[in-house]
This record gives structure tokens, C-alpha cells and sequence, in this order.
């Protein structure tokens, strides 16, 4: 059940990062899943280098920090698979 929960997590935190993004990211949904876990697993590193990572209540700062690393690799992802598949691309024609 956590593998679903993981998943889930990357989904939403992967969506929401691209919906932030201006202009069109042109990875897949299966990029943007597996981008939004690795966001928010730096996310909870970040959390924990700043002592965060465990509060009472909801953990606002943590769940900013996820989106904010999802945001960043996604991003990134983006560039890299752009240049990835336009160079594949190039080279076909």
C-alpha cells in the first residue's frame, strides 16, 4: 500500500509542479510521476537538513519543500528530456 501512496504523491506533486511551470513541459505522465517522487524525496531531505521533518499537526513546511523539489526536477527533467528526444529527432531526417 505505500508503493501506492508513493505514487499517488508523485502524481499530484509532479501535476501541481507542472501547472506552476509557465509554458509547456512536453515530458510524460510517467516522467512527471517518477519526477514528482523524486522531488518530493529531496524534498524530505531538505526538510530534514533544516529539522523540519517532523512536526505536530500537518507539516506545512515539509509538503512546500516537496513541491518545491518537485518543481526543480521537473524542470530540469523537462530540459533534459527536450534536448534528449530533439536530438533523436534531428538525427532521424
Amino acid at each position: 500500500m505505500n508503493w501506492l501512496w508513493v505514487i499517488i504523491v508523485g502524481l499530484v506533486l509532479g501535476t501541481l509542479a507542472r501547472a506552476i511551470i509557465p509554458g509547456r513541459q512536453r515530458i510524460p505522465l510517467w516522467l512527471t510521476v517518477v519526477l514528482g517522487i523524486v522531488g518530493s524525496v529531496l524534498g524530505n531531505a531538505v526538510a530534514g537538513w533544516f529539522g523540519v521533518a517532523h512536526t505536530r499537526g500537518i507539516d506545512w513546511t515539509r509538503h512546500v519543500l516537496q513541491l518545491l523539489g518537485a518543481i526543480l526536477v521537473v524542470f530540469v527533467g523537462d530540459m533534459i528530456w527536450s534536448a534528449v528526444r530533439g536530438r533523436r529527432r534531428r538525427h532521424r531526417i
